[in-house]
């Protein structure tokens, strides 16, 4: 994981060669499920949660570029011996987001094309499915959410690659105050997760 690395300039490598749709299984053809998710995206979408969560909680969300390893090395030899552990894509931080509208923000930003993907990491509010159903269309659904008595919170984490359809999500559920301060609670994990902020930081890359 790293915060302070540059992002490297477009390296120009070769896009030729027969274009492969990574939601669908080269050995079967078949189309994989809607919470399928690419190993090295997961890998760093779980990286990503784990340097936002040393924070603790009743944070702002996290946005983080992802670079492919190999070519942070070839752009920044000096960082070779601390990415020696990292795995196919390496996290770095941003900036702070705007405050405010998250969708909005995120609207507004524009990746450089050495960028190779991009996680998210924010706080929710999780309420029982008919709780969010009789929420839907109220304006003030955020603030009811939060006062509801059967509300949960929980850290999203969601991640995508650029032209690549789907993601990887990450949903780990804020364990009670009166654990031990080291508690975690074990994640959920599905593509499926949080379509909506898949197709928010997809739309980042158009």
């Amino acid at each position: 994981m790293s915060s302070s690395p540059e992002i490297p300039p477009d390296a120009g490598g070769d896009t030729g060669g027969p274009v492969v749709d990574p939601a669908i299984d080269q050995a079967t053809s078949t189309r994989l499920p809607d919470w399928w998710e690419d190993n090295d995206l997961a890998a760093a979408v779980a990286e990503a949660e784990q340097f936002a969560g040393e924070a603790g909680w009743d944070a702002p969300p996290r946005l983080f570029a992802l670079v492919v390893t190999d070519e942070l090395r070839a752009a920044q030899p000096d960082l070779t011996a601390h990415l020696a552990d990292n795995g196919h894509y390496t996290p770095i931080a941003q900036d702070a987001l705007p405050a405010g509208d998250l969708e909005q923000a995120l609207a507004g930003i524009e990746w450089p094309a050495s960028v190779a993907g991009c996680v998210l990491v924010q706080e929710i509010l999780v309420v029982p499915p008919e709780v969010a159903d009789e929420l839907a269309d109220d304006p003030a659904a955020a603030t009811r959410a939060a006062a509801h008595p059967a509300r949960t919170e929980a850290r999203l984490t969601a991640g995508v690659i650029r032209g690549v359809p789907g993601g990887a999500c990450l949903l780990r559920v804020r364990p009670p105050s009166s654990s031990a301060p080291e508690a975690a609670s074990v994640p959920l994990r599905g593509a499926d997760l949080a379509p909506g902020l898949i197709a928010a930081l997809q739309a980042t890359f158009h």
